[in-house]
């Protein structure tokens, strides 16, 4: 298998609309006309339910993590890079397949669910205190995008810190990544900023 090879298949692995074809299959609906209008899992839960939601989510972050962990040192032993730029690359791309899937006319999600698995092949840690942060802050606000926005922004500070506070290895292209994946995340929340910000974002367990 090439590096264009693995490129592609991050890209299309990126790419399955998981939440839209959940919708289809179990409710004949597109679920980005219903809810928020998001091809995401939050969506998905409050569309057609929280076990298609949990579906719809564990294929979004397998959907980044697979082509990482698997395709990554394919990638690496063919092209100059070390190992952590390679799967970084491929991380990348699978995150621009969720925002922009093929399957579904470029239109779809957050990239969320798809950046954790990336990360959670590459930095585990840090992802696990991200995803505590959001459990906590989801716990307390029963807001997805609130719960989101601090988890992400909760994982770059966790690299940042270890690397320059405790001197832990991490490559600086892990640190640039975490860093530019919090801006990524804010910007594609940026809707969801403006509701919170104006007291009617959606709340789960709240009409």
């Amino acid at each position: 298998m090439t590096l264009a090879l693995t490129i592609v298949t991050a890209y299309i692995a990126g790419s399955i609309p998981s939440a839209v074809w959940i919708g289809r299959m179990v409710r004949g609906i597109d679920v980005r006309e219903h809810g928020s209008g998001n091809m995401g899992a939050a969506n998905a839960a409050r569309v057609l339910g929280w076990q298609w939601g949990i579906a719809a989510g564990l294929v979004d972050i397998a959907k980044g993590f697979a082509p990482v962990f698997w395709l990554g040192p394919i990638a690496a032993a063919h092209c100059p890079l070390p190992l952590p730029e390679a799967r970084l690359i491929l991380g990348a791309v699978a995150i621009l397949g969720h925002l922009f899937p093929v399957f579904v006319g470029f239109r779809g999600g957050k990239g969320v669910l798809t950046s954790l698995g990336v990360f959670l092949a590459i930095l585990p840690l840090d992802i696990g205190i991200g995803i505590a942060v959001w459990i906590a802050v989801f716990g307390l606000t029963r807001i997805v995008s609130v719960g989101s926005l601090a988890a992400v922004a909760a994982t770059a500070l966790s690299v940042i810190i270890r690397r320059f506070v405790f001197d832990v290895p991490i490559a600086t292209s892990l640190v640039v990544a975490a860093i530019l994946l919090a801006v990524l995340v804010f910007y594609t929340h940026r809707t969801n900023i403006q509701r919170i910000r104006q007291g009617t974002e959606h709340r789960f367990g709240k009409r």
